[in-house]
């Protein structure tokens, strides 16, 4: 079940720009009608207090999508895009995607689409040109269209096919990696174009895709809203829209309408085991899109708000050792030095509820929030401090090229051996000069299972400073004395910091 996938450890293949070449041998199966079942009438119940059944309502949806297709398809066109001295790598996660082991039952799930790659013999490298396509759509008259930065990564040419086979040249206008969305303009005027939806769909909603799936073009399919909100793993800001509206390599960059001709969500990855669709598609959020395009069209890049802090998510057996109600918010593990938040007087072991009134989640809606209020804007951040309520005003900075609002999880290494050893836990501790080094670590213990490894560094246990193993073991003590079932701890890996919950006993 998809249920069970981590989303935020898997990044979705993106659906790519596919490589122009011929199709032959293609089989087109007839679609699968489905089938209204009668629902029973229910029998009165024997309690009356108890709450009754829901109601059985008509099906629901459109007799047909014609007339909304006949409306918006004239604005939707092929992309198609030149790549120059594009060199081929060994490595298929090389373009962004995960990097699974290739024993992983994920290992070839996750693929770039089209992009440029080796036949399946070729050993070394290579640098070439080819030509790839993907979708977009105009929306505006004066040609501006939307589409996937990594439909026009390494462009050197990039031309449009409109809907009544015009082919017109384009340029890059801009491009945000972070969001993978790209603003085009196309040479011309008076095009036909589409608008945004004003508000977003919601989780059963009718959604209608057109694209250029295989160089097809034109291609209408539809389908509903099946989840909001995806964190794939594709980047910092994810919110997608996970619809089952088939879409197929070439989708890319494609729009994803309402039922109302609206743009809801711009298509860009997929879940597929086959490559092909499974029926989980992901698009970016109309509301995410709007803000970067306007940035792109005024600056040819994307700004966004920063504070300088390594987050974390609050885990069950964090929130219980904090003495918190629940896991929502972002637990502050390190305060960049010179930071905004820093300045601010945000300190490690805080955790952000809310900003500007808004409550925060977890640390990817926290990291949402701070980018798109942008920079040098003032915000009030709603902090827990010791178990105590207060509010701090930060003034944001802008996000660093290379910077995003979460935590890394890096290792550093420790070799020396004779330490000390926390044996009930499976821990083998020595002493460093900045905290207490980890040097082995039980694979089987839960130490191991909540994420402490060998070379991360011991900062503070119990919210005391530790330089010797034998003080780690004091402060788990005391903790075990307290009654408490565990104890939490600051750990340093490579250059980030983080919190975790360590059981005071082995379990």
């Amino acid at each position: 079940m998809m249920s069970a996938v981590r989303f935020r450890s898997l990044r979705a293949a993106l659906l790519g720009a596919v490589a122009v070449a011929a199709i032959g041998g293609v089989a087109f199966e007839r679609a699968l009608i489905p089938v209204h079942a009668v629902a029973a009438t229910s029998e009165p119940m024997a309690n009356a207090s108890a709450p009754s059944a829901i109601a059985p309502q008509p099906a629901a949806g459109p007799a047909s999508f014609a007339d909304i297709v006949d409306r918006v398809r004239p604005a939707v066109v092929s992309v198609k895009v030149k790549l120059s001295s594009v060199e081929d790598s060994n490595d298929e996660g090389s373009q962004g995607l995960p990097d699974f082991p290739p024993n992983s039952p994920f290992y070839h799930f996750f693929r770039h689409f089209g992009l440029p790659g080796r036949g399946e013999g070729d050993s070394a490298p290579r640098r070439h040109s080819t030509m790839a396509q993907g979708s977009g759509f105009f929306i505006s008259a004066d040609g501006y269209i939307v589409t996937n930065n990594h439909v026009v990564d390494h462009a050197s040419e990039v031309t449009v096919t409109t809907a009544d086979g015009k082919i017109v040249p384009a340029k890059v206008i801009g491009v945000d990696s972070k969001t993978d969305l790209a603003l085009l303009k196309a040479q011309g005027s008076d095009f036909p174009f589409v608008t945004f939806a004003s508000q977003a769909p919601r989780v059963g909603d009718w959604v209608i895709a057109v694209g250029n799936p295989f160089g097809l073009g034109g291609t209408v399919t539809a389908g509903i809203v099946s989840a909001r909100g995806r964190d794939i793993g594709s980047g910092p800001y994810d919110d997608f829209l996970q619809i089952d509206a088939p879409v197929n390599h070439g989708n890319s960059g494609g729009p994803t309408f309402n039922a109302e001709g609206q743009v809801v969500g711009v298509n860009t990855a997929i879940f597929s085991p086959s490559g092909g669709s499974v029926g989980i598609g992901f698009a970016i959020a109309s509301d995410v899109v709007k803000n970067v395009v306007q940035q792109l069209k005024e600056n040819g890049a994307v700004t966004r708000g920063w504070i300088g802090v390594e987050i974390q998510s609050v885990t069950p057996d964090i929130a219980d050792n904090m003495g918190l109600k629940g896991t929502s918010g972002a637990l502050v593990a390190k305060a960049q030095k010179d930071s905004p938040a820093a300045q601010a007087g945000v300190k490690s072991g805080d955790v952000i509820t809310a900003v500007d009134g808004e409550t925060v989640a977890d640390p990817h809606d926290l990291a949402r929030k701070i980018a798109a209020l942008g920079p040098k804007k003032t915000a009030t951040l709603a902090i827990i401090r010791n178990g105590a309520p207060m509010t701090l005003d930060v003034t944001l900075g802008t996000m660093p090229a290379d910077k995003t609002a979460s935590a890394d999880t890096g290792n550093e290494n420790g070799s020396e051996s004779g330490a000390p050893a926390l044996a009930n836990l499976g821990l083998t501790l020595r002493h460093g000069p900045d905290g207490v080094i980890v040097e082995s670590v039980d694979p089987d213990s839960t130490a191991s299972d909540k994420g402490l490894k060998e070379g991360d560094v011991i900062l503070e246990v119990g919210g005391k400073t530790v330089s010797r193993p034998s003080e780690v073991a004091q402060a788990i003590n005391a903790a075990r004395t307290d009654g408490k079932k565990s104890v939490l701890m600051r750990v340093k890996s490579g250059d980030s910091e983080h919190f975790l919950a360590l059981p005071t006993s082995a379990s």
